[in-house]
């Protein structure tokens, strides 16, 4: 039995045309390891030809789709087409969503949390306001802090739908988020306000 408390330094060769690895030490468990090693690369040189180039980390031009449909929401909204904004937002939001699982993370929350805030504000101007409750909730699950617009499209929507205690509370949260952000502030006003006259 050898010990496992100490190291030996074995000697590794190359063959620089073949990359096959050998050595000159003659344990039969070194030998083994070096031969399934050497089937392994001999296996993937092999495949070589079918396998794809590794990923760009971002694809640029879904980079590219997806700031341009927002763009065209946002030049819909302010005309004044809210519905063919909200469309934008929605195609912006599955080409966000369908990005592969190897681009990072990060990019994806911020553009679909961005993506829904907006489309939440669509649906709030046209007084959707289930849908633009939910679309500023995802933005919310999305992004939490940084994103006082969806706190306060959704606190918007629940005052509208009449449901004064729960926005409130979502309006708490937001300012516990982002600060004393001056519109959440105004609306948690607002909400108090009209919990005195009922």
């Amino acid at each position: 039995m050898e010990d496992t408390e100490t190291f030996t330094l074995v000697p590794l060769y190359m063959d620089p045309a073949s990359k096959i690895i050998s050595s000159s030490n003659t344990s039969r468990a070194l030998q083994e390891e070096l031969a399934a090693l050497n089937d392994l690369h001999k296996a993937f040189k092999k495949l070589d030809t079918d396998v794809p180039p590794p990923p760009i980390p971002v694809n640029p031009k879904r980079s590219a789709g997806i700031t341009r449909l927002r763009e065209s929401g946002n030049a819909e909204f302010r005309k004044g087409k809210h519905t063919d904004a909200i469309n934008y937002y929605t195609l912006g939001l599955q080409m966000a969503l369908t990005r592969p699982a190897w681009e990072p993370s990060g990019l994806v929350r911020d553009e679909v949390a961005g993506l829904y805030s907006n489309r939440a504000m669509a649906h709030v101007a046209i007084s959707n306001w289930v849908e633009g409750s939910v679309d500023a909730e995802a933005s919310v699950e999305a992004k939490k802090a940084g994103n006082a617009k969806a706190w306060w499209r959704k606190g918007r929507c629940l005052i509208e739908m009449g449901r004064l205690e729960e926005a409130k509370e979502w309006v708490g949260k937001g300012l516990e988020m982002e600060g004393n952000e001056a519109d959440l502030v105004t609306l948690l006003k607002e909400i108090e306000g009209k919990d005195k006259k009922s």
